[in-house]
């Protein structure tokens, strides 16, 4: 079921994103490079810049990297958890209650 959640996410992602509106040879990188940060900025959409015809670079507004590198930390937290549940190294939640309260009644 998590794979699935998580399977759905990726396909929402590339839905949403039309990478070949989002195409620019490096001369006009080199050529309007505050136009294309603006743009960026405002409308989060990475660009991707070609070298010679062939896609060479990526490049994406702060913001947008950022919450992409959060969500990456969340997905390898999810997938080390999964690790774990596949692992067998679970515990019963009223396992770990009743150790906690008999815990916090001993000090």
């Amino acid at each position: 079921m998590q794979k699935d959640y998580i399977q759905s996410l990726f396909d929402l992602k590339e839905d949403a994103m039309r990478y070949s509106t989002q195409v620019k040879p490096i001369s006009y990188l080199k050529a309007n490079a505050a136009k294309v940060l603006l743009q960026l900025t405002e409308q989060r959409e990475p660009l991707i810049i070609t070298q010679n015809g062939e896609a060479k670079a990526v490049i994406q507004d702060v913001a947008s990297y950022e919450e992409t590198q959060e969500t990456l930390a969340l997905l390898k937290i999810l997938a080390l958890g999964n690790q774990e549940i596949e692992a067998g190294k679970v515990k019963p939640v009223n396992d770990v209650a009743a150790r906690l309260r008999a815990k916090s009644a001993g000090r």
